[in-house]
């Protein structure tokens, strides 16, 4: 049986927590639909990466780092009181880019698929 470390646990219970907390937030805001997609914890659970993905124009996803940016300490702190830990980890929101990556390839393959379709 393998066993998962404390902090995998944590950083999964936390990307829950705070997916939760600011899906009416950010919807209020009107930005549109932000994904958290993952949170790396440190092994000391000191600090937290908190990756999160979003489809739209650039403005948007400025103001959604802005955001997450000035009320990172208000997360933390309201995130924090669901956690059973000593020391709330410090978060760091970082934009991850692997969806809008991914519907980018699947859109060439569309096209490469559509140019064979018409070579034939």
């Amino acid at each position: 049986m393998r066993q998962f470390k404390r902090s995998d646990r944590l950083a999964e219970q936390m990307r829950r927590d705070i997916s939760t907390l600011l899906e009416t937030e950010l919807a209020e805001i009107g930005v549109g639909m932000v994904t958290f997609t993952r949170v790396r914890l440190t092994d000391d659970l000191r600090q937290a990466k908190v990756y999160y993905s979003f489809l739209g124009n650039k403005e948007d996803r400025e103001r959604i780092a802005g955001y997450l940016e000035s009320h990172s300490g208000r997360i933390r702190s309201q995130v924090g009181r669901q956690l059973h830990v000593r020391h709330i980890p410090e978060l760091a929101f970082v934009f991850d880019p692997s969806v809008e990556e991914s519907i980018r390839i699947e859109q060439l393959l569309n096209e490469i698929k559509s140019d064979r379709e018409k070579d034939q």
